[in-house]
């Protein structure tokens, strides 16, 4: 049996939680916890180990938290690291942790790609490069927003790339997620150099691709909004859609009012955390004219990493082929039930 340390307890952590706990062939060190805070008893409640900084076991205790150890103890055990820690502490826990320890890592979206403060030399996305992953023992988990456009792009290119000119993607950005604590302000912020096209780049690079990236006062979930020019007349939009209809972790949707219809049907269908886990492409909003082709789809921004996380565990430690990985995915997180239901509540 493997055994999988979470490094942080954020949005992304608390739900890998969730996810590895259905796992029976993996053991779920523990969690790790950065703050004093009320989230601490929550994880112990939930029947988490609870592991801290060296440094601050005794302020942990003297607030009468059961904590099991130190970050470094639970690292010693494990067979695999998930960074979910803060953005930018990736690079540092690399080089205080995992390195020393020789520990395989999963690392979040938020962390570099290149530089001096690179973690890993392959951002992973399932739909593309899953089986170059197998044998790495550092991978950057593709952020929400990259995982989303891959799960559009990939198809598209697979299907008509000899056709397809250039991608425009401007990414309607929520402002927060539902459990964040910080104000969403009245205000639409412009990224002057976002990180989402490098990225994609990273593993479709032959994406000739442009993205604008904005911030809206929402937290419900992104918006998409994907330009695609193509040499001659694009194909049909049945066409399109269909080229879609069984790709994993896409629903086709039809007559959503806006990402909060969405967010508040999951949450209403008692998904875990309130979580659909993929990108829904509306079919309404699919357009034609001349040589381009308009597509708009929601991203949910807080579950969408979680099972491609999941798939690199499957990848990294259990050296599982692409169709397995994706059926035992299936499996922990109901991808295909979830699917299903959306579809049939969006429907014509």
């Amino acid at each position: 049996m493997y055994q999988v340390f979470i490094n942080g307890y954020g949005i992304i952590g608390s739900r890998l939680a969730t996810a590895l706990t259905k796992d029976k062939s993996i053991k779920l060190i523990g969690i790790a916890k950065y703050s004093v805070d009320e989230k601490t008893q929550e994880a112990i409640n939930k029947g988490y180990k609870v592991f801290v900084p060296r440094k601050l076991i005794k302020e942990f205790r003297n607030k009468n938290y059961e904590i099991s150890g130190s970050i470094e103890d639970a690292i010693n055990q494990s067979d695999l690291v998930i960074d979910s820690s803060t953005e930018g502490n990736g690079i540092k826990n690399k080089r205080k942790y995992y390195l020393p320890l020789k520990k395989k890592v999963i690392f979040q979206g938020g962390e570099d790609r290149y530089g001096r403060n690179s973690v890993a030399d392959i951002i992973h996305n399932s739909r593309v490069n899953y089986d170059k992953t197998l044998q790495k023992d550092s991978v950057i988990q593709g952020s929400c927003n990259v995982t989303g456009m891959g799960k559009i792009i990939q198809p598209l290119i697979e299907n008509y790339g000899e056709s397809i000119k250039r991608f425009d993607v401007v990414l309607v950005r929520r402002w927060a997620d539902l459990e964040d604590k910080k104000e969403v302000r009245d205000s639409i912020e412009w990224d002057k150099n976002p990180h989402h096209q490098d990225d994609l780049k990273d593993f479709i690079p032959s994406a000739n691709l442009y993205v604008d990236a904005l911030k809206v006062p929402s937290r419900m979930m992104h918006l998409h909004q994907m330009t695609i020019r193509f040499n001659g007349k694009p194909p049909s939009k049945e066409n399109i859609l269909d080229k879609f209809k069984n790709e994993f972790g896409v629903a086709i949707l039809n007559n959503a009012k806006g990402t909060g219809d969405i967010r508040k049907k999951a949450i209403e269908l008692r998904f875990v955390h309130g979580d659909t886990s993929m990108v829904h492409i509306h079919s309404e909003l699919l357009k034609i004219q001349e040589d381009t082709l308009k597509i708009s789809y929601s991203d949910d921004q807080t579950g969408m990493v979680i099972p491609e996380n999941y798939m690199l565990i499957q990848s990294m430690l259990f050296k599982r082929p692409r169709a397995e990985a994706l059926k035992q995915t299936d499996k922990i997180f109901s991808m295909k039930k979830k699917k299903k239901l959306l579809e049939s509540e969006f429907q014509n």
